[in-house]
């Protein structure tokens, strides 16, 4: 039976005793005497050039900044095709050997978040390293966007791919009409000049949290062991919907801890990093916002200047670390969509713009390339899988989207040199990252050959595509190196306790394991491969039970598939010939399985052998399902192909795992077939 949802207004979240109550007249001079501050900087002091249209709200922003934009000359410019699907690929190549991890998956009835939220709505993560560990926080409302009481949850991992359950970081509270706060933020961390970490949220109200008038911005500290230190209002907003309201808790100058008053002002004094503050204090004219913009992003260019991007493509540049900023111009030839960009700076000196390429809808995640941040080119995808959303809400935008990495000066993790991370909702309701690698490319070079044995079990392969559900993981793990029986497999939950539960595994043999226990996704792990016509491929496959599902594919650029293969929940083989499922026989759990493929060389060879275990399972060649010129990708998935999911209502079931389905992957042999003369 279906739990009810949670009731639209909850009780304020239990806070730490380390805060300091709304009733302390210290307290309540302090917030009122910056908010009079604050005021009379906007009375007094307004910007130069300031326009009545700014004050504003982002609707009426949005109609006019095009007028005023359209003769700037763009710094940006999209040099490639922008011919996207309406698919979860978008038809376009993956980056090759991204990795995708699921952080945190909504669940309304059995929640894994330490504070016991069951929020629906996840959403708008920002990410740093520091001191060993990633730091990741995100917001968490009930079920829609923009619906009290919304908080914001952190939490952290030391590899990326293990992460800590989430706990709030900030708490909720209850304003004078009776309605609870709503964060949001769209700057999470700050790492000040003495090494300090700070997190950041900002309190919103209902029903529009980032219109200019909501409460104001607040900060904590990280310490060394992930705990978080009191919570501080940093900048309140002047313009706030409630002029005599004393939020429950003090200004940061109220603090004892004189470094951490230090590093709060030093962040007040980074004109770069709290321009990406400027929506939630859009009423701002007091001059503390040099440029004003939606969500930004920037990154240094070859020169030094500093390039910023924000919603709706807008771009400028500044280079005087935030103080003055050309005018604000559309990118040339550039998706004009309401998610976030992020720009990044790789570690081959080459720059990435990664964004949702199309106008409106926000899959795929793409990634675009330039050799000096100016001319972007190349097309190719970071994250390409839609599930179905399992809770619908209003606002919840499908797709991976508001992609965030790791701000300038807000860490460097250790495989910085080989990658960057990622990280972003899908369909608001689960958390995500992703690792890059670098360089970029969508290309792959030399045959393939793939034992695995080379990795360290719980971790994820080089050079493989990986799709990750935390109910679906995709990880390394010894592996048996010959036929055995029924084992505790399918029920052991680390690779370290299913190694062990294989009485007959061999440490020195390893294998790729694809593990589901969700009833809406799946785990996948793809191959790239150079592409050709004529090819062989080989590789094994281990069952460990005989009623679930693994599909096997062969994969052109644009994602058709031609050669369609399947472990059947029914205990059969099965291969696609002209899109007719044949069956190739039973397969045995518990067991390896051998698969030889091949394709011919001649160009007009639209057919594929199969072999099994030695033996040909059908009277003749499967022919192709779709037609192709060539193929470059051999995809595991455990479930059926989709190509992308559905929302807007609430799945059945969606808290619970389904009976794990456990297949391992080996001996993975790719290599070109030469044509004959």
């Amino acid at each position: 039976m279906k739990q009810p949802h949670t009731p639209l207004c909850r009780a304020p979240l239990a806070r730490r005793n380390d805060s300091v109550g709304c009733g302390s007249a210290r307290l309540r001079a302090l917030w009122e005497g910056a908010r009079k501050r604050a005021a009379h900087k906007i009375t007094t002091e307004p910007r130069p050039g300031s326009s009545a249209s700014w004050v504003c709200c982002g609707a009426l922003f949005a109609c006019l900044l095009p007028l005023a934009l359209a003769a700037a000359e763009p710094p940006v410019r999209f040099t490639g095709s922008l011919d996207v699907a309406p698919t979860a690929d978008g038809g376009l190549r993956p980056v090759v050997g991204v990795h995708n991890l699921q952080v945190y998956r909504a669940n309304r009835t059995a929640p894994a978040h330490a504070s016991g939220l069951t929020d629906t709505y996840l959403h708008a993560p920002m990410l740093a390293h520091w001191r060993g560990h990633f730091y990741l926080e995100y917001l968490s409302g009930p079920h829609a966007e923009h619906e009290p009481p919304c908080s914001t949850s952190l939490t952290r991992s030391a590899d990326g791919i293990t992460w800590e359950a989430p706990r709030v970081v900030f708490p909720a509270f209850t304003l004078p009409d009776g309605k609870q706060t709503i964060a949001h933020q769209r700057m999470g961390f700050y790492v000040a000049p003495d090494g300090r970490l700070l997190v950041l949220g900002f309190y919103g109200r209902y029903p529009s949290p980032n219109d200019g008038t909501g409460i104001g911005r607040a900060v904590r500290e990280i310490r060394t062991d992930g705990s978080v230190g009191p919570l501080y209002f940093l900048r309140p907003n002047a313009k706030s919907a409630f002029p005599d309201f004393t939020p429950p808790y003090p200004l940061y100058t109220a603090s004892p801890d004189q470094g951490f008053v230090a590093a709060c002002d030093a962040l007040l004094a980074d004109k770069l990093m709290t321009a990406q503050w400027w929506e939630e204090e859009m009423l701002d004219e007091s001059g503390f916002y040099r440029v004003r913009g939606k969500a930004l992003s920037y990154v240094t260019r070859p020169d030094g200047s500093t390039l910023g991007i924000w919603k709706n493509r807008l771009v400028a540049t500044t280079t005087d670390k935030g103080e003055k900023w050309t005018p604000t111009t559309f990118a040339g030839n550039m998706p004009n969509n309401g998610s976030k960009y992020w720009l990044q700076r790789m570690a081959d000196g080459r720059y990435g713009l990664v964004l949702n390429p199309t106008n409106r809808n926000r899959y795929p995640l793409a990634l675009m390339t330039s050799p000096d941040s100016a001319e972007f080119s190349n097309l190719w995808t970071v994250h390409a899988e839609l599930p179905d959303q399992r809770f619908g809400g209003y606002l919840k935008n499908m797709g991976p989207q508001y992609v965030r990495g790791i701000v300038e000066g807000n860490g460097t993790p250790p495989d910085a040199k080989d990658a960057f991370w990622l990280t972003y909702s899908v369909n608001k309701e689960d958390i995500w990252v992703a690792r890059v690698p670098v360089p970029a490319t969508a290309t792959a070079s030399g045959p393939v050959n793939d034992t695995f044995n080379a990795a360290t079990p719980g971790t994820l392969p080089a050079g493989w595509n990986i799709y990750s559900p935390l109910w679906a993981p995709v990880r390394v793990v010894d592996a048996p190196a010959s036929p055995v029986g029924a084992s505790l497999l399918a029920t052991a939950s680390t690779p370290e306790s299913r190694a062990s539960s294989l009485p007959h595994s061999n440490p020195t043999n390893r294998a790729l394991e694809l593990r589901d226990e969700d009833p809406y996704d799946y785990a996948r792990a793809v191959r790239v491969f150079p592409a050709t016509h004529g090819v062989k491929v080989s590789f094994k496959v281990f069952a460990q039970q005989n009623n679930a599902r693994l599909e096997i594919d062969l994969l052109d650029a644009t994602g058709l598939r031609p050669v369609r293969l399947a472990f059947g929940e029914d205990g059969r083989l099965w291969a696609c010939h002209e899109a007719q499922w044949l069956d190739a026989g039973a397969y045995t759990a518990g067991q390896w399985h051998t698969f030889e493929l091949e394709i011919p060389a001649d160009p007009n060879a639209d057919r594929c052998t199969v072999i099994v275990n030695g033996k040909s399972p059908l009277p003749r060649p499967a022919f192709f399902t779709d037609p192709v010129a060539t193929v470059e990708r051999l995809s595991f998935r455990t479930g059926p192909h989709r190509e992308r999911g559905y929302g807007g209502r609430d799945l059945p079931g969606a808290d619970q795992k389904v009976p794990a389905a456990v297949f391992l992957i080996d001996d993975v042999v790719i290599e070109p077939v030469a044509a004959t003369k």
